[in-house]
């Protein structure tokens, strides 16, 4: 069952849980891709990779009537120096969960492995350049991280697209918590990510955050003060934003809702 408000800004979702959550966000994106259609030959769409996103993707996979051939598909961030084959490289989990599974008329991938890893940021910024991004699907770190702008690297005002960052060890536990890799210490260091002006400058921004480990990273988005700190809050100052939550991601929400700006 969905519960519709609005945060501030930020429009807010809330699903009773996770399946229902992915499948609302999934014909909401399909609808919003379909109407930008009927005005453009072609569309652009940068996707998160995350188990969060698992049940948004698989429900978008099966969405009727999208003309797939007519869409560039991006992704958000992607690990440096992991192996090529490595299953945890978001490049390689969007390929088995969205890239490979609908005709996309184009993939372009962020290659965490290139030699010259700024070279590589000034590649992929060039290409956001030249396919100005109309949909970003997205979600939220558990330490409020958007793409793997953890808050000791994220910018409101980044003068790039794209850079190489460290990411903190919230953001290398969280890989931990999800499953994605064993122990700690397998954890990458360094990544490629978009910054978040060039998640923001999107005209639609569609944010899927289940689960209870997100409970922390929800409050914050909504309730405290706009700030690097908790960089998600951002998503409050964008004007055609969407925040998808099931109970267990607004377990610690209050009712009704008091924003700080």
């Amino acid at each position: 069952m969905s519960s519709p408000s609005n945060a501030g800004q930020l429009a807010l979702r809330q699903f009773d849980n996770r399946t229902q959550l992915g499948e609302a966000a999934a014909r909401l994106v399909s609808d919003r891709m379909r109407a930008l259609l009927t005005k453009q030959d072609t569309i652009n769409l940068i996707f998160a990779a995350a188990p969060s996103q698992q049940e948004f993707l698989t429900a978008l996979c099966r969405q009727p009537d999208l003309d797939w051939s007519r869409v560039n598909a991006f992704h958000m961030d992607e690990y440096v120096q992991l192996p090529d084959e490595a299953p945890q490289r978001f490049g390689n989990f969007l390929k088995t969960r969205l890239f490979d599974r609908v005709p996309f008329r184009t993939v372009n991938y962020l290659n965490g492995n290139a030699p010259d890893s700024r070279a590589e940021c000034a590649r992929y910024s060039q290409l956001l350049e030249q396919n100005p991004v109309d949909i970003v699907c997205m979600g939220i770190g558990e330490n409020c991280h958007i793409a793997f702008n953890d808050p000791h690297v994220a910018l409101f005002n980044d003068p790039v697209f794209v850079k190489v960052v460290d990411l903190d060890t919230a953001c290398r536990q969280q890989q931990v918590n999800d499953g994605c890799f064993d122990r700690f210490d397998a954890v990458p260091t360094h990544a490629l990510t978009l910054t978040i002006p060039a998640l923001m400058r999107a005209p639609h921004i569609f944010c899927m955050v289940p689960g209870l480990n997100k409970a922390p990273a929800v409050y914050h988005t909504l309730q405290s003060a706009i700030s690097e700190t908790y960089p998600s809050t951002i998503l409050r100052r964008h004007d055609k934003a969407i925040l998808f939550i099931d109970k267990d991601s607004a377990s610690q929400l209050p009712h009704p809702q008091a924003l700080v700006d």
